[in-house]
């Protein structure tokens, strides 16, 4: 993906890492078959120095798990890796029934006979590809049990009544957690040291204001640095705990100045994508306030970008 290595390069991530990212893809290429699950992404992580650690710990050979609270970016940076190395991913969404066969696979009827259904961690295994493990301090002790040979010096899937399957040498996992979500909770220290850990940094107005600009080619350059205030300031009264963090989305803001692209006045396009995240009455009068302090609610698309 060029586009993605020269946005790396203006950022200017280490050239020796981004060289390496691009041998490691030119060096396991993808069956014909699994190169629809390279995803393209809509977005792109803006962090210099997030970039470089989490490069070079891959490159390393390393698993990843990226924590931290929400709005920094941990699921933009898992797909962009993803799709810097060329790797086909397997997301896995920890719930209440991710269980150890979920991950790993289940025996199927296919309307013949009884045969095993893979699931995402051994496809992740056979195919060499990137598995997320999203929300992964919501999983059951079950289910992180049957990650710990995979994610070790072994890095092999045993499963009872098959044959042990040895992950490929290009297979890595990436790992994502929030602080503090309801039905969180600590990772153990056996799972955790299988992990190189990023704490994922807030993002910069500076890089916020990049991101806006970059998908939103057309935006008026006042209009994003009110945006980015606008961001800055909720992150603030949320830090002090003025606000809950319901409303410190920033991908409801990027979605936002979609609605706004479509039509909708910037009061609406907040309204539904920001301030209605938040479901208490007062809060919400708060946030309209901050809003309102930065941004008039009545401006329509050819104000916002440009007649």
């Amino acid at each position: 993906m060029e586009e993605l290595f020269s946005f790396l390069a203006n950022e200017g991530i280490d050239p020796s890492l981004i060289d390496a990212a691009r041998r490691f893809r030119d060096t396991h290429p993808v069956a014909e078959e699994d190169r629809s699950r390279i995803p393209v992404p809509e977005y792109f992580y803006y962090g210099r120095k997030t970039w470089e650690l989490a490069l070079a710990a891959l490159l390393a050979g390393k698993n990843l798990l990226l924590a931290g609270p929400k709005a920094t970016g941990k699921n933009v940076l898992s797909e962009n890796l993803c799709a810097l190395f060329g790797r086909p991913m397997w997301n896995v969404s920890f719930h209440v029934n991710a269980d150890a066969s979920y991950l790993v696979g289940t025996d199927t009827y296919n309307g013949q006979a009884v045969v095993f259904r893979p699931g995402p961690i051994w496809l992740c295994a056979e195919k060499g590809g990137f598995g997320i493990l999203d929300e992964i301090n919501m999983a059951k002790n079950e289910a992180l049990a049957v990650l710990h040979a995979a994610l070790d010096f072994r890095r092999s899937l045993d499963v009872p009544g098959y044959e042990r399957i040895d992950l490929r040498e290009e297979t890595r996992f990436i790992a994502t957690m929030n602080y503090g979500y309801a039905g969180t909770r600590d990772l153990n220290e056996a799972l955790t040291s299988r992990f190189a850990v990023l704490d994922m940094p807030v993002i910069a107005g500076e890089d916020l204001s990049k991101l806006i600009a970059r998908r939103y080619p057309s935006i008026d350059g006042k209009i994003c640095s009110q945006l980015v205030r606008l961001y800055e300031e909720l992150e603030k009264k949320a830090e002090s705990a003025e606000i809950s963090d319901s409303a410190l989305d920033l991908r409801g803001l990027l979605d936002a100045v979609a609605l706004m692209e479509q039509g909708l006045t910037s009061g609406d396009a907040l309204d539904m994508c920001v301030v209605n995240k938040s479901f208490d009455a007062y809060e919400r009068s708060l946030i309209r306030d901050v809003i309102a302090a930065r941004l008039p609610s009545d401006l329509t698309r050819d104000v916002v970008f440009g007649a």
